[in-house]
């Protein structure tokens, strides 16, 4: 079976080159083509109703209360579920779930996966409208999975403006969660990543009641010194080796190129410390990532063994890649940016979107299941698809398509900083609502020419030709 398998990366604020907590992942999934959605959904007061998942029967009350807050959901909600995903709501609080993680047989024995209990199907919906903080948000997952349990193994990530969270489900009811430390970055690939726990420190770990103790009674510990969570809780397999570890080792190598490591190393460190200051570009490259310039790139030169050996982190089935920002150096009201790529994330642009905002374009907020090119979704899907087809021809077209696009999206980022900054209220909210219009616009021209130009090269490259004389 092919897993639904993620990467994640965390930046601390003082790791960024402006001063914003950064959380993001690949949000990847079973097939290439699981259409997806952007949303806007509005606060709400004095509900009654009950969320049942389609998946699993997990069934439980809605709370009656609720910030507004943004999702990528699917669109195929009936036979796939909802997946909400991803998501920043009105207090500036963001969240990402899930990472799946697979814990070992060992610690199943004794705390077995609940089958009806909180999937990641369910869980974004669950907890993202009702979070104040990201510390709050590992709490109140927390008090969920007391409650009623966990049917799969979730890494979760969680931010504010000053904090960054990643908390890992491992069992039925037991989790550890860790701070990154403000300098600090961590990268998580489908393999249990958090390591040294220090229970004297609450301010920078939290965990499941009486987990210690779970460990202790059922002598889990296989260090004859310490309390490392990816040790007793993980897996350490051939596999991992494969399909985990050097999605890991390469975020690193992009970060922190100076230390040598192997990609098949199961001790590579959870909490990393970055040779240069990390931007939103450093996180989507990284992203956007097959191994580039090394002996494993599917699209390199290497034998055909190395090509073929890892697990690349940017896939086609990676249905939303998204990198959620909250900024320090503009107000509050300003400081929070969902960065989307519904296309494969390798030649497909992060799109910024101000979250102070009351709905989406249409072109994300009403995908289609099958191709429509006034879609974002199926439009960047198809200039991944053009540039992947040729991919000796047009890759250099699509790097500098990429770059313009960086360059333009930050450029109107500023503009719309400098220009709102003395709105507020609703006011405000209306026109960062416009400008996510016109961001969008902008995007579309752009790549529905890159398209087009693609179509127009490719239609010379046909193998149904053929030279012979110039006057036939």
């Amino acid at each position: 079976m092919m897993e639904q398998a993620c990467t994640t990366i965390l930046v601390g604020k003082k790791a960024t080159i402006d001063g914003s907590t950064m959380i993001a992942r690949n949000d990847d999934t079973f097939l290439p083509i699981t259409p997806q959605r952007f949303l806007m959904y509005p606060a709400v007061a004095g509900r009654h109703e009950t969320l049942t998942s389609n998946k699993n029967g997990f069934t439980a009350p809605l709370p009656e209360k609720g910030y507004r807050w943004t999702a990528t959901p699917n669109v195929e909600v009936a036979s796939k579920g909802v997946f909400d995903e991803s998501s920043i709501n009105e207090k500036n609080v963001a969240m990402s779930a899930t990472e799946s993680v697979y814990a070992n047989e060992r610690v199943l024995a004794y705390d077995p996966l609940i089958k009806n209990g909180l999937a990641e199907d369910s869980l974004q919906t669950m907890v993202a409208p009702y979070i104040e903080s990201a510390k709050h948000g590992v709490q109140y997952l927390g008090n969920l999975i007391t409650k009623y349990g966990s049917p799969e193994g979730n890494g979760v990530l969680f931010s504010d403006k000053n904090d960054v969270w990643y908390m890992e489900i491992v069992t039925g009811h037991h989790w550890i969660a860790q701070r990154i430390p403000d300098d600090a970055y961590a990268v998580a690939a489908n393999q249990v990543a958090i390591q040294e726990i220090d229970f004297n420190d609450a301010d920078n770990f939290m965990w499941s009641d009486g987990i210690r103790e779970y460990v202790e009674e059922h002598h889990l510990n296989p260090d004859k010194t310490g309390w490392n969570f990816r040790h007793i809780f993980g897996t350490d397999t051939e596999k991992d080796r494969h399909y985990n570890t050097p999605r890991v080792w390469y975020g690193q190598r992009c970060l922190t190129p100076e230390i040598a490591q192997e990609p098949t190393s199961s001790e590579l460190p959870f909490i990393c410390y970055a040779s240069k200051k990390i931007s939103v570009e450093d996180v989507t490259a990284v992203l956007g990532s097959h191994y580039n310039e090394t002996q494993y790139d599917p699209f390199g030169h290497g034998a055909d063994e190395d090509r073929l050996r890892f697990r690349p982190i940017s896939m086609n089935r990676t249905q939303n890649a998204h990198v959620l920002q909250l900024r320090n150096d503009v107000d509050d009201a300003h400081s929070a940016l969902m960065w989307i790529c519904l296309g494969v994330p390798a030649f497909a642009p992060f799109v910024p979107f101000y979250t102070n905002a009351t709905d989406t374009d249409p072109s994300y907020s009403e995908t289609p299941l099958t191709l429509d090119m006034t879609s974002a979704y199926w439009m960047y899907r198809t200039v991944s698809m053009l540039t992947e087809s040729h991919y000796a021809q047009f890759v250099q077209e699509d790097v500098d398509y990429l770059k313009a696009c960086r360059q333009q999206l930050k450029t109107m980022v500023a503009d719309i900083d400098a220009a709102s900054e003395n709105m507020s209220g609703d006011d405000l909210t209306a026109y960062l609502t416009k400008q996510n219009y016109a961001i969008v616009a902008e995007m579309r021209e752009r790549t529905m020419a890159m398209i087009g130009q693609f179509i127009t090269e490719g239609l010379t490259l046909s193998k149904l030709t053929f030279n012979m004389d110039a006057n036939l």
